[in-house]
């Protein structure tokens, strides 16, 4: 049985799953849902002082706190009980295009070429680990949620400016993955 959980769930699946926590959140009376959010639940329930932004009454929010810890939980679970050792599979086209930017460790969900103490040292583990990090972070309060509240709960819900953020998140992911991506590589 611990087998069959070992691979990972075709997207009929997963995708289905996913889509059942927007009715579950609508039939509980949520309209919220990221990870965004769980972030500034903890900031407000850490810091209560002064700053605007983090005073409100975040305790009505505490099952978005049980769910952030549940994704916790469950990468915990699914390295150390569910990992089976392998490398990570990806396609000889990409092994090949990452070895000329000179990454080998591909068979790691995070090559240690690009993410580890040691490249953060360098200008593009900089850009990709600081400058990434700190462009996620923006744009997420930019933007008013995350990924996943604008596509999944927000389009849900037939918002417009959650339509908006998702094709920007997207025009901005493939033009980062297919421009920007390879010239930060190179260096």
């Amino acid at each position: 049985m611990l087998e069959l959980i070992k691979h990972p769930w075709p997207w009929y699946v997963a995708g289905p799953l996913i889509g059942l926590t927007v009715p579950v959140l609508l039939i509980t009376g949520n309209k919220t849902f990221g990870i965004s959010s769980n972030l500034r639940h903890i900031c407000a329930a850490c810091f209560p002082s002064g700053i605007s932004f983090f005073t409100y009454d975040w305790k009505k929010e505490t099952w978005n706190l049980v769910f952030i810890a549940g994704v916790l939980l469950g990468g915990a679970v699914a390295a150390t009980w569910l990992a089976t050792g392998r490398p990570v599979a990806i396609d000889p086209r990409l092994a090949r295009e990452l070895a000329g930017y000179g990454v080998s460790d591909h068979g790691t969900l995070l090559p240690g070429e690009l993410f580890s103490f040691r490249s953060l040292l360098t200008l593009r583990g900089l850009l990709l680990i600081v400058g990434g990090g700190f462009l996620v972070g923006f744009g997420t309060r930019y933007a008013g949620g995350c990924t996943s509240g604008h596509a999944i709960m927000g389009l849900s819900n037939l918002q417009w400016p959650s339509l908006v953020a998702t094709c920007c998140f997207m025009i901005g992911g493939f033009i980062t993955a297919n421009l920007l991506l390879p010239i930060i590589l190179r260096l």
